[in-house]
This record gives structure tokens, C-alpha cells and sequence, in this order.
């Protein structure tokens, strides 16, 4: 018996599921001009809109609160929001934290010591613990270097008095936070070397309120900090997606 060439203007289907989906198939339907060809966008697809940021910038205020953030995570995390262009973006920002008002959260130890001072010496400090006032930091003929990227601040807002006598205090703070320098220079140097944020952003702040005499005060972030060091990272993460 001969076999039956196929019907001519039908192809026959290529795959099995193609087979499966033929046997059935609904007449088809006429397409809908209101509807993209490639049908709905996935949710995760969805372009976010300006209250949706603002909902997770919120959400990661209360984490920071909640002692599950610290100032470099907050400050990263809040530009990533305002940065997101798609819900799916802002879901991966927050994948990590629980909802809203979970249970079970401790803020971190308060900071005890809020005085860092150096007379003709260095001081160089990691700040660990939730800081709920401001800090000091006091240079005479030394250096103090303060590291804020560590600690906790549920309020998003740190103030440091930076006084800095024929010595030089550094302030390290996170990528993306805004800096707000008071005071005043005599014979000596204010300066601050930070990425600007992005405009309109409810990123953390750094408060400095800075006397410089004969000495210098600098507010650097992680991206001026260690240039070189960033470079080499960023070019290793791109070799390494």
C-alpha cells in the first residue's frame, strides 16, 4: 500500500508537542489589536511606576530599622530602587527581606562610643553597632580616619562634628549617600569627594559639620576611596558574569 503524502498548504508538525497541541486545538481566534502579537507582559516585566520605588524605599527604611541593613546596604539598595526600571528589578532588590512588620526583628547593639580623637597619633575606626546620635571626630597634629559603611542607622541620617587641628580627619561613608558640609576652614581644607545621587532621590544623608585649622577634613565614598581597587573588581565581575 502506498503511503499518503501529506494534505498540500498543511505542514506537518516538527515536534511532539506540536502534535500534542494540534490534537486539541481550538479554532483560532481572531487577534485582538488591543493585545501585543507576544501577548501580556510577564509581571516581572512590567515597567515600575514612581510610587512602587517610593513603596520600596520605604520597605528598606524599615529593614535598616529593623537592624537587617546596614548604612552601605541601605544607601546601595535605595539608589537600585530608584535605579529600577521594571517590577521584577525592585522584587530582587527585596528578595532577601521579609514582609513588611515581621516578627522576630532586633535592631542592632547601640553605638557606646561616639568620640574618636587623636593627639599626635592615628585613630582609625570601623563603625559597627546603630548610631542614634551624632559622632565626633578630633584630629591635633594626627589622623583619624572614620569607616560609616558598616554601621546602622535607622533614621538614614548620621551627623559627625569634624574638627581636624594641623592633623586631617577622613570620613568614609557608602557609594550614593548625600553629603551636607557645614563649618568653616582656617589655613586649612574642607573637601568632599563623593558620587553625586541621583536627583529628586530620598537617598540617606551624612551630615559633616567640619573645623578645619591648619588641617583637613575629607568626606570620601567606597568609589573614591579605592579607585584602582573598584576598577579591578568591575573588570573581574565582567570576565566572571
Amino acid at each position: 500500500m502506498s503511503q499518503s503524502s501529506p494534505q498540500q498548504g498543511r505542514p506537518s508538525p516538527r515536534h511532539p508537542e506540536d502534535r500534542r497541541r494540534d490534537l486539541h486545538a481550538d479554532p483560532v481566534p481572531v487577534p485582538d489589536p488591543a493585545v501585543p502579537a507576544d501577548g501580556p507582559a510577564r509581571a516581572d516585566a512590567v515597567r515600575a511606576s514612581d510610587a512602587e520605588r517610593e513603596a520600596v524605599v520605604e520597605r528598606l527604611r524599615v529593614a535598616s530599622v529593623e537592624g537587617r541593613l546596614t548604612f552601605e546596604e541601605l544607601t546601595e539598595r535605595t539608589e537600585a530602587a530608584y535605579a529600577a526600571v521594571t517590577r521584577g528589578d525592585l522584587e530582587h532588590i527585596t528578595r532577601d527581606l521579609p514582609g513588611m512588620g515581621a516578627p522576630g526583628a532586633n535592631p542592632a547593639p547601640q553605638l557606646v562610643r561616639r568620640r574618636f580623637s587623636a593627639v599626635m597619633g592615628d585613630c582609625k575606626e570601623r563603625i559597627v553597632g546603630r548610631i542614634d546620635e551624632s559622632l565626633e571626630a578630633v584630629s591635633v597634629m594626627g589622623d583619624v580616619e572614620l569607616d560609616l559603611r558598616g554601621a546602622q542607622v535607622p533614621t538614614g541620617e548620621v551627623t559627625v562634628h569634624a574638627t581636624a587641628v594641623m592633623g586631617d580627619v577622613k570620613i568614609i561613608v557608602p557609594d550614593g549617600v548625600t553629603v551636607d558640609l557645614g563649618g568653616r576652614a582656617f589655613m586649612g581644607d574642607r573637601r568632599v569627594a563623593v558620587r553625586e545621587p541621583r536627583p529628586g532621590a530620598r537617598v540617606p544623608v551624612v551630615h559633616v559639620i567640619a573645623h578645619a585649622i591648619m588641617g583637613d577634613v575629607q568626606i570620601v565614598d567606597d568609589e573614591h576611596l579605592a579607585p584602582v581597587r573598584r576598577a579591578i573588581a568591575s573588570w573581574w565581575r565582567d570576565r566572571n558574569p
